[in-house]
């Protein structure tokens, strides 16, 4: 092989670090291809591929080069690994066991596609979710059930609570990333995993006040309260924990409804109505997924009242992640009824950050946008938007507006190290 491929920091690196790709031993100007590919725990196909040129002395940065197209165009040195697609439509790629890498091939060919064929150059590069020193362990205390990350050291460490979507299951590849830049985070299951419930309407709010109790009562998690961190579903369990719940000092949600959604929620005596629905409102996209975005009813109309979480008996401040291209509900309507709610009650506005294109998944930098996929529970193909390159954009910044928030406010830090995204 002529040419050399090198990655810049060499070796293994965490999923949410970028990295400098370099290519060197071309010809002057030589066109070539770029190709990326890993496969998931399940043996599924990702790909992606762009054309560049080699510079005057035969040197490609991707820093500094465009790519002249494929899977995207522009100077994108991250490219190759955020527009990975699946080879199987309506995949998506998550990481489902942190404590091994996905392993990125990447490969070099002479001439651009369709054409190149003659292989030049190759590297593996192995990226993985857990830094050096950080602990995973699982919880199955009481009744609560999750995997809790611990970063190296001897001291507490702010914690906080990550909740995800009407899928279920447990997920664990955001806490795992999170624990690495010094949080303690349980990654929480709350149906559909092992002896919990199978469905969202046997969940109850004193389940989440045991998994809270749990956090401030271990002796690496720093108090006097914790964070919480929620997706989708996820999100507006978390706005009803920091409403009903002691001990909740900061709470970020990424494209969450602002009324209780799905099944009702209970708590004591108190049963809290899921926002009402009408399936019958949905639409078909062009490429015949299911788009639901207009099938929810408006919180605010009386008849669903009840449903709407009282944000205003929360102690702590508020982060709103929003997508304008989300296709699952109306996140940025739903912000904005946050904070009128929150102001008419004399309560400080939330922190409400807005991304252009993003869809409905936002999930660590380079996790590839999920424009569509099959529901787990419904089993269907679901629209949730997007475009490719926006999104990565968003998941970057949201990414380090996530940390900067929690360390601010459960760590007391003013600001913290810019993050090199």
């Amino acid at each position: 092989m002529a040419a050399t491929v090198t990655l810049e920091p060499a070796g293994r690196c965490r999923w949410d670090e970028p990295v400098r790709i370099v290519v060197r031993g071309l010809a002057p100007a030589q066109p070539v291809t770029l190709r990326a590919s890993l496969r998931d725990e399940k043996g599924a196909l990702f790909r992606a591929h762009a054309r560049y040129c080699a510079d005057a002395a035969g040197l490609l940065d991707l820093e500094r080069a465009p790519a002249l197209g494929g899977s995207f165009a522009g100077l994108e040195p991250m490219g190759l690994f955020w527009a990975l697609e699946p080879e199987k439509p309506l995949l998506r790629l998550v990481k489902r066991d942190v404590q091994t890498p996905f392993a990125v091939e990447l490969e070099v060919l002479d001439g651009h596609e369709p054409e190149a064929q003659r292989l030049l150059g190759r590297a593996v590069h192995e990226r993985d979710f857990l830094a050096p020193g950080v602990r995973r362990e699982p919880v199955r205390a009481g009744r609560v059930r999750g995997t809790l990350f611990l970063p190296p050291g001897s001291k507490p460490f702010p914690g906080i609570l990550d909740l995800f979507g009407s899928s279920g299951g447990l997920c664990e590849y955001r806490a795992s990333l999170l624990a690495g830049h010094g949080f303690a985070v349980l990654a929480l299951a709350y149906f559909r995993f092992e002896d919990l419930p199978e469905h969202l309407n046997d969940v109850c709010l004193e389940y989440f006040e045991e998994a809270v109790d749990f956090m401030l009562q271990h002796p690496k998690v720093k108090g006097p309260g914790v964070g919480l961190l929620g997706f989708s579903k996820g999100g507006d369990l978390c706005l009803s924990m920091a409403s009903f719940l002691k001990g909740i000092t900061a709470t970020v949600v990424i494209n969450a409804c602002v009324a209780n959604t799905i099944a009702p929620l209970r708590y004591k005596d108190m049963i809290i109505p899921e926002l009402s629905y009408d399936l019958k409102k949905h639409t078909i996209t062009e490429s015949g997924f299911l788009n639901f975005v207009d099938i929810w009813d408006n919180p605010l109309e009386k008849t669903n009242h009840q449903s709407l979480i009282p944000l205003e008996k929360a102690q702590g401040p508020f982060l709103f992640i929003v997508s304008m291209d989300d296709h699952n509900w109306k996140s940025e309507v739903y912000a904005r009824i946050a904070s009128e709610q929150l102001q008419a009650h004399g309560k400080d506005r939330p922190q409400i950050i807005y991304y252009p294109g993003s869809g409905h998944c936002i999930d660590p930098p380079y996790f590839p946008l999920c424009r569509a996929s099959v529901h787990a529970v419904l089993g269907q193909p679901v629209f949730y938007g997007g475009e490719p390159k926006a999104h990565s954009k968003a998941q970057a910044d949201a990414w380090q507006q996530i940390q900067t928030f929690f360390h601010k406010h459960l760590n007391g830090k003013k600001s913290v190290r810019p993050s090199k995204l």
